[in-house]
């Protein structure tokens, strides 16, 4: 059974040293196949913050880990409008990744990640038409039976966070399209700093059956109305359980469980006391 970290918003820069230390520990304790990090890696996407982002990294890899991540708009300079615009992830591409749509295959589970980071705005994300066909076309050279994920940093749908609706990604109808017919399972996003998991057809009528999971920021000083965490996810044949690990003071520790079950087209909550299919 495939196991996922699902990490984001780590903001180096506004980043409590002491959580990032308590995120390697538990991630090093449940022991996953791979670790997605959706986004906002720094607080202003300075030479600094990337380094010590990078050191993060390497420090994972260390330990075994594989990791796949995008960027998110804080990893777009804000006030160097000169870089901003003309190469505005040069340094997330010199100390992250240089892919910034990165792919990768493990037994029974295939995870592509999507850069929706844009110059042109401060805060919301985009996709294009070139994305999409990206998304369709990578996902068509995968098993008919491999579980599918896409990663991206801002979510597909908006979402209800601290009493407001967080805006859904600019172009929405057309990641809409690519998802529902690439077959894709699970989206996996942050920005909003805050848990949760949802059915993509609980959200907007025509968008399918995929899983949508948010993730609450991992280290960041910066919280709405929860407290630091991140997502373990565990992938099996007909059935998805997502833990979310919260902050217990210096530490990271199991909050909740959700259990879901693929039925009628859609993942749908398993009750407690009901076992999956």
């Amino acid at each position: 059974m495939p196991r996922l970290i699902h990490l984001s918003d780590l903001h180096f820069g506004a980043h409590d040293e002491q959580l990032v230390d308590a995120v390697e520990i538990r991630v090093d304790e449940l022991k996953p196949d791979l670790v997605v990090i959706s986004g906002d890696f720094t607080q202003r996407a300075r030479t600094e913050q990337f380094r010590e982002a990078c050191k993060f990294l390497e420090r994972l890899q260390r330990g075994g880990h594989e990791v796949l991540g995008v960027p998110g708009n804080h990893d777009v300079p804000l006030y160097d409008v000169l870089r901003r615009f003309l190469s505005p992830l040069a340094r997330y591409r010199r100390f992250i990744d240089d892919n910034l749509c990165p792919f990768v295959e493990l037994p029974g589970i295939a995870v592509l990640g999507i850069n929706t980071a844009r110059s042109l705005t401060f805060k919301d994300g985009r996709i294009n038409q070139e994305q999409v066909a990206f998304i369709r076309e990578t996902f068509s050279r995968t098993p008919r039976e491999a579980f599918r994920i896409l990663v991206t940093h801002h979510p597909l749908f908006a979402l209800e966070v601290a009493g407001e609706t967080a805006p859904a990604i600019g172009r929405q109808e057309l990641a809409l399209d690519a998802i529902e017919e690439a077959g894709v399972d699970m989206l996996l996003a942050g920005h909003n700093h805050h848990a949760s998991s949802h059915s993509a057809s609980d959200l907007v009528t025509r968008a399918g059956g995929a899983l949508v999971v948010q993730a609450g920021t991992a280290t960041s000083t910066r919280v709405r109305e929860q407290e630091q965490s991140f997502n373990c996810i565990d992938v099996a044949d007909a059935s998805i359980t997502i833990t979310v690990n919260s902050r217990a003071g210096d530490h990271f520790e199991p909050l909740d469980s959700q259990r879901y079950a693929w039925e009628e087209g859609q993942w749908r909550i398993v009750p407690a006391a009901e076992p999956a299919h």
